[in-house]
């Protein structure tokens, strides 16, 4: 999934597909140790997807914080 599909995304959105990321990616090393795995890269792209919603979230956290510091500025 592209970088620009996460930020359309809303929180909860997010956070439900990253368990869903964590699950494939769960199944995905589990196929590769049983030796059903066709496609490895597979596990590649999970794990960038994964990184790719945890940097979102985090930047979302950070907007959050900083907003609300400058609030109690003014």
């Amino acid at each position: 999934m592209a970088t620009a599909t996460f930020s359309d995304l809303g929180d909860a959105q997010l956070v439900e597909r990253l368990a869903e990321e964590k699950d494939r990616l769960f199944k995905l090393r589990f196929q590769l140790a049983t030796g059903q795995l066709d496609n490895s890269a597979r596990i590649k792209e999970t794990k960038k997807d994964i990184a790719r919603i945890l940097t979102e979230l985090r930047a979302r956290e950070i907007e959050a914080a900083e907003a609300a510091a400058g609030n109690e500025a003014s």
